[in-house]
C-alpha cells in the first residue's frame, strides 16, 4: 500500500491536498489493484498538519452526523484510525522533502 497525494489548484484555503491509497500490485488478496480515496490533509489555524477520513453526512438540521468509511474492526480499537492518520501525514512529510 502507498499513498499518493493531489494538490488542487482551487480548493479551499486551509487544504493542503487529497490523498489516495493505492492497493498496488504488491498487495495481495482482493484490494491488489484498487484506490481507497477521499482523504484530505488540512492546515490547521495553528499551523498543525491533520487528516479527514472518508465520510457520508447523514440526518438533517441541528443533528447532523457522520458516518466514518474508515473505521476499525473491533470497536474497542481506538488506536488503528490514528495509525493510520500518523502514516498519512509521515508519506506527506517524506513526500515533501523530496
Amino acid at each position: 500500500m502507498r499513498a499518493v497525494f493531489l494538490k488542487r489548484a482551487n480548493g479551499p484555503e486551509r487544504l493542503v491536498c487529497e490523498a489516495e491509497l493505492i492497493f498496488d500490485s504488491a498487495t495481495e488478496g482482493p484490494l491488489a489493484g484498487l484506490k481507497l480515496v477521499g482523504f484530505s490533509l488540512w492546515r490547521a489555524p495553528d499551523g498543525e498538519t491533520y487528516v479527514t477520513l472518508p465520510a457520508r453526512a447523514f440526518g438533517g438540521g441541528s443533528s447532523r452526523r457522520f458516518f466514518d468509511y474508515v473505521r476499525p474492526f473491533d470497536p474497542t480499537d481506538t488506536g488503528s484510525v490514528e495509525n493510520l492518520k500518523a502514516w498519512i501525514i509521515a508519506e506527506y512529510a517524506k513526500e515533501e522533502a523530496r
